[in-house]
């Protein structure tokens, strides 16, 4: 069952990356909220995730904020058992 539910979270993650990534060129879509919220749910379960969240908190502190936030947010659903 954790393998389970760490799958359908990488599942999600990356699922909101492509859907911002796809935003970034459809008007349709928010693309940076959309690659945030990928980020922050992807950022449970993956290292290099939580290094480049680093990278971007020293480089795009205004960004960092955000994330943090939707981090807060998603926190209590995605726990890392």
């Amino acid at each position: 069952m954790n393998q389970f539910k760490n799958i359908t979270i990488l599942i999600i993650g990356w699922s909101f990356l492509i859907l911002g990534v796809l935003g970034l060129f459809l008007p349709i879509l928010q693309g940076i909220l959309f690659i945030m919220i990928g980020l922050a749910i992807l950022s449970s379960r993956s290292q290099t995730i939580r290094r480049f969240l680093k990278h971007l908190e020293e480089r795009h502190p205004h960004y960092h904020v955000q994330m943090e936030k939707w981090r807060g947010r998603f926190r209590h659903w995605f726990k890392h058992e």
